[in-house]
């Protein structure tokens, strides 16, 4: 009984640390240890909203890869990270941004979320997750201040 118990305890203590540990990064350190969002970030960081994404949220991000900035047409990006462009770039990765923390669990099919960019994308689950027809590759990577989904595209606000 008493083994039994101390297994128990142990087993709750090591889930604790783990759920822990797994969130306690922001957002953007959280994407900078995957090692898979550098473009990403370098928009964020040109928008001027690093420190945004930073801050308390919670905020959940569909996160395109470097793989879908770079599917994106030649020369794209380049114009977009110029100074003169820092507001369109802004409404692209606002886009991307839904208040509050939206774990997988909590989406159904044809959902309407509004984005922090003012406008809503339409999130679909049936044969896999998609936003604005952009497939969820990941879900539900918890981070201090909210959660990413990786998406496989850059989505667009019309």
């Amino acid at each position: 009984m008493l083994r039994n118990t101390f297994l128990g305890l142990t087993a709750a203590a090591v889930m604790a640390t783990s759920v822990f540990a797994m969130g306690e990064k922001d957002i953007v350190d959280t994407a900078t240890d995957a090692g898979s969002f550098s473009t990403l970030l370098a928009a964020a960081e040109a928008a001027g909203l690093v420190e945004t994404l930073k801050g308390d949220g919670p905020f959940t991000i569909f996160a395109p890869t470097d793989d879908a900035f770079a599917a994106l047409p030649a020369g794209t990006v380049e114009e977009l990270l110029k100074p003169e462009n820092q507001e369109q770039l802004a409404a692209i990765l606002t886009y991307h941004v839904v208040p509050g923390k939206v774990m997988s669990t909590d989406l159904s099919n044809n959902m309407e979320a509004t984005t922090v960019q003012g406008t809503d994308v339409t999130i679909m689950t049936e044969g896999g997750v998609t936003v604005e027809q952009a497939n969820v590759v990941t879900a539900d990577i918890e981070a201090s201040n909210g959660v990413i989904h990786v998406i496989d595209a850059v989505i667009l606000p019309q």
